[in-house]
């Protein structure tokens, strides 16, 4: 195969990896599960599934919510209801907004919260507490919503909690875990949004992020029975061997511990009794829309899994290894293959330099692809278009990008070493770069092989 071929397959590659991001637009996620025809509501995939409502029986309707997808799903709200909505107030990511005519839109930090996510999350919970019996809340949660919606709880700073975030983040804690510590110190998240909005009628619409798609996870599950509890706090930070958690917290977290303060709400709780929970999009139509662009295209195709997890420089090896037993064998499917992963990894972060997970994963798979045939092409992204603190959703390789790389003088494994990879794949042309998409459904990764 020669290096125009190999373009090609790049080419090809971001393709799909597009038509994947394609399919899963909060606009349109929203419009193909809500129809309002007069005062009748319907929520379903279809006619026959659906759950109907009868707006009439409300005196007013509300939309909030947070999340990187959250603006275009209330855009879709506004056109869908348009003047019966009363108010709408939702956060989201610095520039992750969207023309709104009723909705006042609030732009946060992500993934570390900040102030202006504080003040947001405190206007929602405040009107939240003002709802009556008679009132419809629209929540519109998206991935990337827990950071969004931060109100830390009582005693706990902003600082203090952007610490233990963050020492999370570095120490390669999944999104599971980090959700469960979130949802211990803050006023928000694990079903405290529902609390504050009982006895309204909340319709939860969710756009996942989280590997399994359990509700209780996405965004820290604002309108959902917590399942976790403060023992699983003290489990995870064991786990990491997590030095110096801020004394409050961890004064809170003993509290919790001894019953001094109550637990998230859980399963039961008549607070959830007026809660209708809907998940509108996820990683899997994500990958069944790439599997279908790839035959389009004349590959054959195989889904692996939406659920990948685990040291993203070690899932970077498994696919790589599956690159070279197509090439030898041709298993588990023979060339032309697009072999097609979802998910979300973690980087155990040792060194100081700029990357993510995505990019990671890719410098990773090179330094294998250096070793095989130039048949391989190897994509992983992040569908929200942001991968870490970069400008880059992820990027795409090869097996000259360590070449590359050692045109310029790059050593690729130092560049790992030190979490450095966007430097690296900036060096090498191969970073995957789509600006902000709107939606958040974890990462696509495509194995091509010609």
């Amino acid at each position: 195969m020669d290096k125009r071929s190999l373009e090609k397959m790049r080419s090809e590659a971001e393709e799909i990896f597009r038509k994947s991001v394609e399919a899963v637009d909060p606009y349109k996620a929203v419009t193909r599960f809500v129809q309002i025809a007069g005062d009748s509501l319907s929520l379903g995939a279809n006619d026959e599934s659906a759950d109907h409502f009868d707006l009439k029986n409300y005196d007013s309707i509300s939309l909030v919510g947070g999340g990187k997808a959250t603006a275009p799903m209330a855009r879709a709200m506004e056109e869908l209801l348009g003047n019966k909505i009363r108010r709408g107030m939702i956060n989201v990511k610095y520039g992750f907004t969207e023309p709104l005519d009723i909705t006042e839109i609030t732009e946060a930090g992500h993934p570390l919260p900040d102030q202006n996510g504080v003040d947001g999350t405190k206007k929602i919970i405040d009107f939240l507490k003002d709802a009556g019996e008679r009132d419809l809340v629209f929540s519109l949660i998206s991935g990337g919503g827990s950071a969004l919606l931060p109100q830390p709880a009582e005693n706990i700073s902003l600082s203090e909690k952007q610490d233990l975030t963050r020492k999370l983040l570095e120490c390669g804690a999944s999104i599971d875990e980090i959700n469960t510590v979130r949802k211990h110190i803050s006023a928000s998240k694990g079903g405290q949004m529902a609390r504050a909005a009982f006895p309204a009628t909340t319709i939860n619409l969710m756009l996942s992020d989280v590997v399994g798609d359990n509700v209780d996870v996405i965004a820290s599950g604002p309108f959902t029975p917590d399942s976790s509890t403060f023992e699983n706090v003290f489990q995870i930070l064991r786990k990491y061997d997590l030095d110096g958690v801020p004394p409050v917290i961890q004064e809170r977290l003993e509290a919790g511990i001894d019953g001094a303060i109550p637990e998230t709400p859980k399963t039961g709780d008549e607070i959830f009794d007026r809660v209708y929970n809907y998940i509108i999009g996820n990683n899997i139509l994500a990958l069944e829309a790439a599997e279908k662009k790839a035959r389009e295209l004349g590959y054959q195709t195989l889904i692996l899994s939406s659920m990948v997890e685990g040291e993203t420089k070690e899932v970077a090896r498994v696919h790589s290894a599956i690159a070279r037993e197509i090439l030898k064998t041709g298993r588990p499917i023979p060339p032309p293959a697009c072999i097609i992963s979802g998910g979300e990894t973690t980087v155990t972060i040792h060194g100081n330099g700029l990357g993510g997970r995505n990019q990671e994963f890719c410098l990773a798979a090179a330094l294998d692809l250096a070793k095989v045939p130039p048949r391989v092409v190897i994509l992983c992204g992040g569908t929200d278009g942001n991968d870490g603190p970069t400008d880059a959703a992820g990027g795409i390789v090869d097996a000259f990008t360590i070449k590359r790389g050692k045109e310029t003088g790059a050593e690729a494994s130092d560049y790992l070493k030190d979490n450095d990879s966007y430097h690296f794949l900036e060096k090498t042309t191969d970073l995957l770069i789509t600006g902000p998409t709107n939606t958040n459904v974890m990462d696509v990764r495509l194995i091509l092989v010609g």
